[in-house]
C-alpha cells in the first residue's frame, strides 16, 4: 500500500513539476521566499493592533509558540523520523526534476515546513479574526506558497499535504490553548 501511495505521489509530483517556464521560475522562487512576505506579516500585526490594542503582544507570543511548534515539529517529528528524500535528491527521478537556481535544500522533505508554517498561521489567524474574506485569502496564500515548493522541485504533493495537516493541527491546538488561557486569566478579546 505504501509503495502504491508513493508511486501516485511521484507521478503527481512529476506532472505538476513539469509545468515550468522562466517567468514562473522567477514567480515561484519569489513566492517561496520568506522576506518577501514581511509586508503581509506587518499588515496582520497592524490588524491585530487595531482590533486588540495592547493584547496584540500577548497574541504574538502565541504566534511565536505556534511557528516554533509547526516549524521544529515538521523537522524533529517528521523529517528526522521518516527520512524521505526530497524529489530533487531521489536518484530514480532526479534527472526529471525541474529545480530553480540549483537549490534543492536539505536531504529530507516529509513534511514540508513551508506548508506547515503557512497553514499553521492561516488556521490560527482565521480562528482569531473570524472573517470569511480573510479566511479565503489566507488559505489561498498558504496553498500558493505550498504549491511553489512542488514547482521548485523540493517537495512531493504528499509532503505538502502532510505539512498542511500538521500546520492546521498546530494552529488549532495553539488557538485553543490561547482561548483557554485568555478565559483563565480573565482577559477579553474583541471579535
Amino acid at each position: 500500500m505504501l509503495q502504491f501511495l508513493n508511486d501516485i505521489d511521484t507521478r503527481l509530483f512529476l506532472f505538476l513539476n513539469g509545468f515550468h517556464s522562466p517567468f514562473w521560475d522567477t514567480v515561484m522562487w519569489w513566492i517561496s521566499g520568506k522576506i518577501q512576505w514581511l509586508p503581509l506579516y506587518l499588515v496582520l500585526i497592524g490588524w491585530m493592533i487595531y482590533r486588540y490594542k495592547w493584547k496584540t503582544l500577548y497574541i504574538l507570543l502565541f504566534v511565536i509558540v505556534l511557528i516554533t511548534l509547526s516549524d521544529q515539529g515538521s523537522v524533529k517529528l517528521f523529517k528526522d523520523v521518516f527520512q524521505r528524500l526530497r524529489p530533487c535528491h531521489t536518484p530514480e527521478i532526479q534527472q526529471f526534476v525541474h529545480i530553480v537556481n540549483n537549490k534543492c535544500g536539505g536531504s529530507y522533505g516529509f513534511i514540508s515546513s513551508h506548508a506547515a508554517n503557512s497553514f499553521a498561521l492561516a488556521m490560527f489567524t482565521t480562528q482569531l479574526f473570524k472573517n470569511k474574506i480573510y479566511t479565503y485569502f489566507i488559505f489561498s496564500w498558504a496553498l500558493i506558497v505550498s504549491y511553489s515548493r512542488i514547482y521548485l522541485g523540493v517537495h512531493y504533493p504528499g509532503d505538502i499535504l502532510g505539512g498542511a495537516a500538521w500546520g492546521i493541527c498546530c494552529g488549532l491546538v495553539v488557538f485553543y490553548l490561547y482561548t483557554y488561557i485568555v478565559k483563565k486569566t480573565g482577559q477579553k478579546t474583541r471579535n
